[in-house]
């Protein structure tokens, strides 16, 4: 995902500061002029996140798997009054489906209707169920008031597909969204570095775009 956003923000003509794994050894004097986006892992993220508050200008997360913590970041980021956006996935067309999932879920509520999530990604992914497939899966128990259960599949070098369906006993609706490739992920995060500028809290990718 690093190079993938590299790439991107090559296209788009946006000077790179820096690339590194290593976040925590950048030059705190650099970082205060710049946005970072981490695509890192849960546990780096976790050791990071305070590092990022502290020295950049704001933060653009696209790593998934701190949920447990959610809380404590977000409280931190205010905190120090460091900006943040953050997404389970930034891909545009899924951030279009979270809206469609979460309309149809509260028109659905009370007429029968049973979910199911089915979550398909590339081997190398470490977290199952998916961050875009828990938050599907919290759109959906919120409009509908049912949870829904989770299959999650590793195979390949899938990029991402997500299936949410609603089965009655008359008909059945499904809304998926099919990634060909990680680009719309880094593209949706550049967009999200962008709006970064006179923003100030905390704030999830999909309310900005709703909002916007």
């Amino acid at each position: 995902m690093g190079h993938m956003v590299e790439g991107v923000l090559h296209k788009h003509g946006i000077e790179i500061a820096a690339a590194t794994e290593d976040v925590c050894s950048i030059d705190p004097a650099l970082a205060k002029q710049c946005v970072v986006i981490d695509f890192t892992t849960p546990d780096a993220f976790k050791a990071n996140y305070r590092f990022l508050a502290d020295n950049f200008k704001a933060v653009v997360v696209g790593t998934t798997g701190w949920d447990e913590i959610k809380t404590e970041v977000i409280s931190y980021f205010y905190q120090v009054g460091t900006p943040m956006i953050y997404s389970a996935n930034f891909s545009i067309g899924v951030n279009a489906v979270f809206a469609a999932v979460a309309k149809v879920s509260e028109i659905l509520k009370g007429y029968g209707y049973v979910p199911h999530i089915e979550e398909t990604h590339h081997v190398h992914k470490l977290d199952a169920p998916s961050g875009t497939a828990k938050v599907l899966a919290s759109l959906v128990k919120s409009g509908l008031g049912i949870a829904p259960d989770i299959t999650s599949v590793r195979q390949g070098e899938v990029p991402g597909t997500h299936v949410v369906k609603f089965k009655s006993e008359v008909d059945k609706i499904k809304i998926s969204h099919e990634a060909f490739s990680r680009e719309g992920f880094a593209e949706g995060a550049v967009v999200a570095a962008t709006m970064t500028e006179d923003l100030k809290g905390v704030h999830e990718f999909k309310e900005l775009l709703l909002n916007k």
